[in-house]
């Protein structure tokens, strides 16, 4: 018999895809590192908006919000300003609800 046979399964988990989830405050964000030199400046500002749009998709998944849909500007900027980031523009808004819709 495989060993994989003879595991059990997990026992089943609450959902919280119909609740809200409190974020474990504070936020703290891994270190920086430098960014290489002799990229064009597009290069770094494309680079940054990613890196925001990872980390606001992050805390959005983290706060409950699954779907895009669920997740408007609104909602987006409000999460910002609770973990201590700039409020993102509508193109980075728009990056982080195609990670959403790209994770699932």
């Amino acid at each position: 018999m495989p060993a994989a046979a003879l595991k059990q399964k997990p026992l089943p988990t609450q959902s919280t895809a119909k609740r809200s989830v409190q974020l474990d405050l504070p936020y703290a964000p891994t270190a920086k590192r430098p960014l290489p030199p002799g990229r064009p400046r597009e290069w770094y500002i494309t680079h940054n908006r990613r890196l925001k749009a990872m980390r606001l998709a992050i805390a959005l998944l983290d706060s409950g919000v699954y779907v895009p849909n669920q997740a408007r500007n609104e909602k987006i900027r409000s999460t910002a300003e609770l973990i201590g980031i700039h409020p993102p523009s509508d193109t980075t808004c728009h990056m982080v609800r195609a990670l959403l819709r790209y994770s699932r």
